[in-house]
């Protein structure tokens, strides 16, 4: 049996210049923030982020993670639709597990200058091998 191309249809597109506004919106994510509500008040937030993915930049494979993000907020919070953007911007980079995690925490401190945060990394197995990256950044001055 021959298999034909896939016929062009109002999903896909011959033109590769023209992005759909999901893909632009990635590209030109940023991380936002919004001043925190209770300032003063110590508090926790817990964002989990179950559809990270990046490429491997030794084999091109796909890498797909969970990204768990626990953190007590100065005086801005992270806006959320921006931090998913955010995220998502990595899925076509050609990136370390390592990397990405730092790059991410990295990022995400100089955004909103949190109390503390601790970030970690849950990589999905691949050739029988499971990788998890936690990193902590504590602001100076505060209790570690």
């Amino acid at each position: 049996m021959h298999d034909s191309p896939m016929p062009l249809n109002s999903t896909t597109s011959a033109d590769s210049s023209s992005m759909k506004y999901g893909e632009r919106e990635i590209q030109e994510g940023q991380l936002i923030t919004f001043p925190n509500p209770r300032p003063g008040r110590r508090y926790e937030i817990r964002v989990t982020l179950p559809e990270f993915t990046c490429k491997c930049p030794f084999s091109g494979y796909p890498d797909f993670a969970t990204i768990h993000l626990v953190y007590v907020p100065d005086e801005t919070v992270v806006e959320l639709k921006a931090l998913k953007l955010y995220v998502n911007g990595y899925r076509d980079r050609y990136i370390s597990h390592e990397e990405s995690a730092n790059q991410i925490l990295d990022d995400f401190v100089a955004a909103c200058d949190p109390l503390e945060v601790t970030l970690r990394a849950d990589f999905l197995p691949r050739g029988n091998v499971h990788t998890e990256i936690e990193i902590r950044h504590v602001k100076d001055g505060q209790r570690a």
